[in-house]
Order: structure tokens, then C-alpha cells, then sequence
């Protein structure tokens, strides 16, 4: 298959709306929870698809949220906190993955953004077999402290260096782990890295995660 993105619905407790990309020979997925009062659209989120896909890995990006509880949401912002939910969502994406023809011989990486790290974190708790890797981009995986402890997966944190209480809840949630993730803070980044050069790092350093962790490169 080739690396153009076409729509896909992963059935879950509601449908859900992803874009999912196979370049020729992929040996592995990530797929993308987005954080808070994102989607799918993510610029972000979509620069770092982009340069997984160069180094060989498909990619499915996804909204855990419906556009009408989008919508709920962007008045509300209790529906991107529920992370009870956009992990069990994030789960039924795991598990349409791994039954996909496109992508079931794959093995399966999560990279997750704000809120949505802490629902990646979750669903590699609960699916330790299929999940193989993780990395959260400014990332909050204190609000998964009861999955913690059962995360097998490596586990990659991005911190911006100018994000300070993240980083120090990035800290925390790595010392209730049994498998310590590796902590990376990117040098003058903030929340959003929208510093030059600050989002290419990030790519950078999840594509070498995901290569040494999924399909067995990199250093």
C-alpha cells in the first residue's frame, strides 16, 4: 500500500473518524491521540505523522471525540479530560489495528499529546501485548497515575524546557513506573513547541524511538 492517507472508521462506542497512511513495507503503526481542543487536523500532530511515514512507519491519526462532543467540549473542556474514556476509544483503535488487514501484521506504537498522552498510557496498560512503544509530546500522564505502574511499553516524554509544571508532573508520573521511561527535555520549547526547530526535535526523537522499539533500528 502506498503512504496516501485515506479515511477509515474504527468502530468503538461511537465511531470514530481517522486517517490512516501505509507506506510500501511499513513493519509498524503509530497511532496519534491528540490532546486537548486538537483533532486529527493537528498541524503538530500531522508534522510528526509525516516524518514517521519517511522513516517507514504507517500512521493512523484519529479523533477520540465525535464532532458534536467536539463541539460540547470547546464550551465545556471536561470531555478532553475524561481520560476513563479517550483511553477506552483509544483501546477499540488498538484493537482495529491489530485486526485490520492493512496493518494487523504490524506492530503498534501510540504517541500521544497533552491529555491524550495520558489516554495513550492507559491503553498500553491495558493492552500490553499489542502496544510496543509510546511517546508523549507535552504530555500529562499524571492523569493516568492508577495505569502507571502496569505500562510495559518503553516510554518516551517530550517536555519543552520552558514548560516547567509539565515537566514537573512529566517527573512525577515517571517515578510511578515499574519500566522508567526516558524523560527529554527540548531546549527552549514550550507547551505547544511552536519554537523554531523545537517541533522537528520532537519528530526527530520519536521516529528514533519508534525505530529502535518497532522495528528494531536506530541507536
Amino acid at each position: 500500500m502506498d503512504d496516501r492517507a485515506r479515511p477509515v472508521v474504527i468502530p468503538a462506542e461511537v465511531p470514530l473518524q481517522g486517517d490512516l497512511a501505509v507506506p510500501v513495507g511499513a513493519a509498524s503503526v503509530v497511532a496519534f491521540a491528540h490532546g486537548s481542543g486538537s483533532s486529527r487536523f493537528s498541524p503538530r500532530n500531522r508534522f510528526v505523522a509525516e516524518q514517521l511515514r519517511e522513516h517507514g512507519h504507517a500512521t493512523l491519526l484519529l479523533d477520540l471525540l465525535t464532532p458534536e462532543e467536539e463541539q460540547v467540549d470547546e464550551l465545556t473542556r471536561h470531555l478532553r479530560f475524561d481520560i476513563g474514556l479517550l483511553a477506552r476509544r483509544l483501546v477499540a483503535a488498538v484493537d482495529w489495528l491489530q485486526a485490520n488487514d492493512a496493518t494487523r501484521r504490524l506492530s503498534i506504537g501510540l504517541f500521544g499529546a497533552s491529555t491524550g498522552a495520558a489516554a495513550a498510557l492507559v491503553a498500553a496498560a491495558r493492552r500490553p501485548d499489542l502496544v510496543r512503544a509510546v511517546v508523549s509530546r507535552g504530555g500529562r500522564p499524571d492523569l493516568a497515575l492508577d495505569a502507571l505502574p502496569e505500562v510495559r511499553a518503553p516510554s518516551l516524554f517530550l517536555v519543552g524546557s520552558l514548560d516547567g509544571e509539565v515537566l514537573t508532573l512529566n517527573r512525577h508520573a515517571a517515578a510511578q513506573m515499574r519500566v522508567a521511561p526516558e524523560i527529554q527535555v527540548v531546549a527552549g520549547a514550550t507547551h505547544l513547541f511552536e519554537e523554531p526547530g523545537t517541533l522537528e526535535r520532537v519528530a526527530d526523537l520519536a521516529a528514533g524511538w519508534f525505530d529502535r522499539h518497532l522495528i528494531g533500528e536506530g541507536p
